[in-house]
């Protein structure tokens, strides 16, 4: 299954259309997440993507005989809220959820996924995961039922250190993140990878907080300062990254930072002019993609918003659903399952995206990106009328940001 993302600025052309309208099929994505709480901000942001990637991708506007409807759930970013939503939408008759805020939550709702499914045949529930990327998901706790648009910590830091190893201003790294699963990796991986690639470079610190419940990072910016480090690796995201960035500006710091989230929403105010330069982003896409055939969309999103786009995976994640349906010419989970795994198409990069059948992981490019003033061919646009934006310092293919897997897939 091939899909042109050329088509985007006017919709998805199919070459497995349902024919006439009595082929016409309505399919709804439970959207399990944390619409209020501390990371409400984001998440409300997410739901626009869904919203905007429904109304693309899916309906007239994509030309395809499937709809696809979001139905929001607010978990207030709780695994417990979660649960009970997804018992909600199981009962309310949704075969397909999404959440990505939070590999926390992500864990108990693939757990759960699992038991629904094995004790309720006939009724499967597929989980579209756009961005919680504990590598777990797609190895040891792999699942079926589950899979995942957004890159994995392990493919990201692969992609980062392989940045940073080139760089011979770096020395000493601190770590730092949340205090979950996400972190955890964030912090592991970053000290494997830069011990194996710069043996040279020191981790001069590496530590994990609350999630969500730090206010002021002061404390932990004149930790970083005092230990000398002239870069920062970290994971975290949304206002955990903001208030990050807020404290090392006022206190002065002046070395990089290399982080997984900076284009997300509030974050790139913060950045602002104070971080040109020094503020680095790994990712699948970003503005200024220098194949960016994409841009309708991000121009659109933006106009109907006045809020940025950056997760691409909320598209993947509609696209695949519309074509796994198309293909299978069902709604029904365990049809489109099947469909969507190891299936292809065109990515926002211009490359070939593959969902790896064997593991229920989007293969994609990565970005290594600098926030740098904007102007000229390289940074298009800015994000959130800063005047600064992200420019390409570094393209991986997709086979160059791959990872093996131990997944053991049972039968879907």
């Amino acid at each position: 299954m091939r899909v042109s993302i050329k088509p985007l600025a006017v919709g998805v052309a199919s070459a497995l259309m349902f024919a006439g309208a009595a082929s016409a099929q309505n399919v709804k994505i439970g959207f399990i997440e944390g619409l209020s709480g501390p990371f409400g901000g984001v998440g409300q942001n997410q739901l626009k993507h869904f919203q905007y990637a429904a109304e693309r991708f899916s309906g007239k506007q994509a030309n395809s005989g499937v709809t696809v409807e979001i139905v929001p759930l607010d978990s207030k970013g709780s695994p417990q809220e979660a649960l009970a939503l997804l018992k909600k939408a199981t009962d309310d008759g949704i075969r397909f959820v999404s959440q990505g805020n939070g590999s926390n939550v992500a864990g108990v709702l693939i757990d759960a996924i699992n038991k629904h499914n094995e004790r309720n045949p006939g009724k499967e529930v597929v989980f579209l995961n756009y961005a919680a990327i504990d590598p777990d998901f797609t190895n040891a706790k792999c699942s079926p039922w589950h899979f995942r648009f957004d890159a994995g910590v392990d493919m990201k830091i692969e992609g980062l250190t392989n940045y940073m190893k080139d760089r011979k201003d770096i020395k000493n790294v601190y770590v730092i993140g949340q205090n979950y699963s996400f972190g955890q990796q964030v912090s592991k991986f970053t000290e494997a990878m830069l011990k194996a690639k710069r043996p040279d470079v020191k981790i001069v610190g590496n530590e994990l907080h609350p999630l969500g419940q730090v206010k002021d990072f002061a404390p932990y910016v004149a930790k970083i300062m005092a230990a000398n480090a002239d870069a920062v690796v970290t994971g975290n995201w949304g206002p955990d990254l903001v208030l990050l960035i807020r404290a090392a500006s006022a206190a002065g710091y002046k070395g990089s930072f290399y982080t997984f989230y900076a284009g997300v929403i509030g974050t790139p105010t913060a950045i602002g002019a104070g971080g040109a330069d020094r503020v680095h982003q790994v990712s699948y896409w970003h503005p200024n993609s220098a194949q960016s055939e994409i841009e309708s969309v991000y121009t659109g999103f933006k106009a109907k918003f006045n809020e940025e786009f950056y997760t691409v995976a909320a598209v993947n994640a509609v696209r695949f659903l519309v074509a796994g349906v198309e293909k299978s010419k069902s709604t029904d989970a365990v049809k489109v399952a099947k469909a969507m795994a190891g299936m292809k198409m065109k990515g926002a990069s211009g490359e070939d995206i593959e969902m790896r059948a064997s593991d229920g992981a989007l293969q994609q490019a990565m970005y290594i990106s600098q926030w740098t003033k904007a102007g000229g061919k390289d940074v298009k646009f800015d994000q959130e009328n800063t005047g600064f934006g992200f420019k390409t310092v570094r393209y991986l293919q997709p086979e160059q940001s791959t990872m093996a897997t131990t997944c053991k897939m049972p039968k879907r």
